[in-house]
């Protein structure tokens, strides 16, 4: 793709022609083509290769039971019908039906998005991806390899696919237009210096055809952009390591202008908004008043080992008393929804406690039970998990059998718990940045719709509740229509989540996606652009184009700004090279068909190339640049320049006019047209380079001078075939060149106020605005 391409067949066919003719120092330009492709394909072999290791699973080991033992096995041998031991800590191999378990509570966020941890119990089907955070258990595997929940999930997303860049799209679909442009203009050009060399048969029979074939390399090379392509590639390639240094990994550098011009972007709650762990909220009173010691209890809650991870959260708001001892406990069931601790009389805590869900916890016939069961309904629908604590002066009732205990009588209710997830504190910033910006907002959760909107709401987000998935239509224009109208969703499915950004896409979006889990995987690979979270899951890291290696949030903006300079550079890089193809273009067809030399050596036209646009190209494309993004990179390029490399050639073709009426033909004649070109290009390059500042001043400054001595060196002078024109001619060049600046200012100012009514068109989300500052690294 960066090699076999026909415009280095055609650079490097010109460069041998050359170099076999003795014209080595008119072919220079072959080592920009060559430094191009060793870029472009580093680039997509990297992305490539990333792909290649997509893998969901981070665990290397897993234990089965085999033979009567308990064996360690790479997961990949992992077959059907093996019996998985799972334990905290785990990440499942395969698919699999529980047969027994003690306690499982199996953390299923990569695969559905939803945060809280499911229990798991005989007969329940766990799934590979999936993470134990409690208990342990048994499970005879159903599935594995390409037919688990979790690889069908990434067969789309194991396709490769490049970035939907419009700057590289619109560079190739330009490159393809001057492809079918190079077969009738080289037939001009070709014909027109043999003729002008004394017609084919003298050029051909006294030799003259080799300088005629130097001519001819000259035109048809600089009508390629190569080193448009070139310092693209550059920009993007510094871009990319600059946001390294910031702990953002671009996964494919063209990517880095697509947070520029997103105007959607989808969020997933668990891991984005949040970081993924549980804390706790807040006690609410019931209208009992509490015994004694209830807040030890809740610290006795935290600290047991086996407790689950709803529980483990007390620990940091509550401390347990040395003094207490307990006589019994009945650990957390996901059957039972409840947990349980006796304390012996002599404490300040005596009795049994109950810590559980206030509908499985709490009778209709306890104190203040239907006020109790109401304020917890109420909190739920906040978007808050809520437990009950609970006590009764009785124990347990076992029933005859110690695995089924039952709940004691006499139950009151001694407080009301409320858990909610941690939300990163960088989320809020970031998303006020965004709808600054005019970028619109979707939160798009595997959870409870109640419990999204209440975390969308912590972060700045002005909703009521989240809309839930389920209801969802499955045709693409009723599902956009869902989407303009609501901001955040819950219990969505990662089928649901790409069919949401090809929504968005029908209407004109262009979405970026973040993510952490597997359930994140497909529509991040859909978006234009995926953003994957530190902790992600490995295929969602793979299929992302951007890392925050930190799991900072509040990176994106930094991104933004760098995507900006990277497309606004480009594209004032993409104005000086269009315009050299123009008066190029223009050149080779107007002095092929008049049957004139060409004005210019190859080995000139790279030294106004180097001074008007190679040099100073490698500055400008990586200085700061904070212009906004406006739609239209190609046609607003081309609309500057091809008028004023229309009006360059006019000026050369003025001055190629000029000196075959004086002098004619000689190395007097090219350095009138170098001459006229320089100073022509450098203004271009002026005004391009607006607003000026110390640096770009330097930089042009330098190459005035670089052009004097272009002029006066003597062994530069030879080398690049430049001689002093007559004083007449000189004056004429000046004249021309001095009228086509004028005529490019007026086109340039033009074009600016073209470029001002389009940012005001795009509205007040689309009006320069500042990066919020980084916070110093919490490192």
């Amino acid at each position: 793709m960066n090699v076999l391409t026909l415009f280095n067949g055609i650079v490097l066919g010109g460069f041998l022609l050359l170099v076999l003719l003795g014209h080595w120092r008119d072919a220079l330009f072959g080592f920009a083509a060559i430094a191009n492709s060793i870029i472009g394909v580093s680039q997509e072999y990297r992305a490539k290769r990333l792909l290649d290791r997509l893998a969901i699973l981070d665990s290397s080991n897993a234990r089965v039971l085999r033979d009567g033992t308990v064996q360690h096995v790479a997961v990949e041998d992992v077959v059907q019908d093996d019996v998985l031991i799972v334990r905290a800590g785990d990440q499942v191999a395969a698919d699999g039906v529980i047969i027994d378990d003690d306690g499982l509570e199996i953390d299923e966020s990569l695969l559905t998005g939803e945060s809280e941890p499911v229990d798991k119990s005989h007969g329940d089907e766990i799934l590979s991806g999936s993470l134990v955070v409690g208990g342990q258990g048994r499970a005879r595997v159903t599935r594995v390899g390409e037919a688990s929940y979790s690889s069908r999930l990434t067969v789309e997303a194991k396709r490769f696919a490049m970035f939907n860049s419009e700057i590289r799209n619109s560079l190739n679909r330009l490159l393809g237009w001057i492809t079918w442009a190079l077969l009738p203009i080289t037939a001009i050009v070709v014909n027109g210096q043999m003729q002008a060399y004394g017609g084919w048969e003298y050029a051909l029979s006294s030799g003259a055809w080799r300088d005629a074939v130097v001519g001819v390399v000259a035109s048809i090379i600089a009508m390629v952009p190569l080193g448009l392509v070139l310092i693209s590639s550059v920009a993007f390639a510094v871009g990319g390591m600059k946001l390294a240094g910031m702990n953002v990994l671009v996964q494919e550098l063209p990517a880095l202008e697509g947070l520029a011009r997103v105007d959607v972007l989808c969020i997933d709650k668990t891991g984005t908004l949040t970081d993924g762990a549980m804390i706790f909220d807040a006690v609410h009173d019931t209208a009992k008043v509490p015994p004694a010691g209830w807040r030890q209890v809740l610290g006795w809650f935290g600290d047991d080992p086996i407790a689950n991870t709803t529980a483990r959260c007390l620990a940091t708001e509550f401390s347990a008393s040395d003094g207490l001892e307990a006589l019994s406990s009945v650990p957390f069931s996901s059957e039972r929804k409840w947990s349980a601790v006796t304390f012996t009389d002599d404490c300040g805590s005596a009795g049994t406690w109950i810590l559980g869900a206030p509908e499985f916890v709490l009778s209709p016939a306890a104190p203040h039970a239907d006020q109790t069961l109401q304020k917890a309904a109420e909190l739920a629908a906040a978007g808050l998990r809520t437990l009950i604590l609970a006590h009764s002066p009785e124990q347990p009732s076992t029933g005859g059998d110690p695995s089924s205990p039952s709940l004691p009588d006499n139950r009151v209710p001694v407080t009301l718990l409320t858990f909610r997830e941690r939300v990163r504190s960088d989320a809020a910033q970031t998303l006020a940045y965004f709808q600054k910006e005019g970028v619109e907002i979707r939160v798009l959760s595997g959870d409870d719709p109640l419990t999204v909107a209440a975390v969308a709401r912590e972060v700045g987000l002005p909703v009521e509740r989240g809309y839930d998935a389920r209801t969802l239509p499955e045709d693409l224009d009723e599902l956009s229509e869902v989407m303009a109208n609501n901001v955040v969703f819950g219990r969505v499915t990662p089928y649901q989540k790409r069919d949401i950004v090809r929504a968005l896409h029908a209407r004109g979006h262009v979405v970026a996606m973040t993510g952490d889990g597997v359930n994140d995987a497909l529509a991040m690979k859909e978006a234009d652009i995926g953003i994957a979270m530190d902790s992600a899951a490995a295929a969602t890291k793979a299929v992302s184009r951007l890392v925050l290696l930190d799991g900072r949030f509040d990176r994106l903006p930094v991104v933004v700004a760098e995507g900006r300079r990277v497309i606004a550079n480009i594209e004032r890089l993409a104005m000086l090279f269009l315009t050299k193809t123009a008066y190029i273009i223009v050149l080779s067809v107007v002095f092929g068909a008049l049957l004139w030399e060409f004005p210019f050596l190859p080995r000139q036209l790279s030294a106004t190339d180097g001074l008007t646009i190679g040099i100073p190209a490698l500055f400008l494309a990586l200085m700061p640049n904070t212009s906004r993004y406006v739609p239209g990179f190609l046609r607003r390029s081309l609309s500057f320049a091809v008028p004023a490399g229309a009006t360059i050639a006019g000026a050369l073709i003025a001055v190629g006019i000029y000196s075959r009426s004086g002098t004619g033909h000689g190395e007097g004649a090219q350095t009138s047209a170098v001459i006229t070109l320089a100073l022509i290009g450098l203004w271009v390059l002026i005004v391009l380079s607006r607003p000026l500042n110390l640096w770009r001043v330097l930089i042009i400054g330098s190459m005035y001078v670089g052009l004097v001595l272009l002029l006066v060196v003597p062994f530069v002078r030879d080398f690049f075939s430049v001689a002093w024109p007559p004083t007449d001619q000189l004056i004429a060049s000046l004249i021309i060149s001095f009228i086509a600046c004028a005529g490019i200012e007026v086109m340039f100012r033009l074009n600016r106020t073209s470029r001002r009514r389009l940012l005001i068109a795009n509205g007040p989300g689309h009006q320069n605005t500042e990066v919020p500052a980084q916070r110093p690294s919490r490192d």
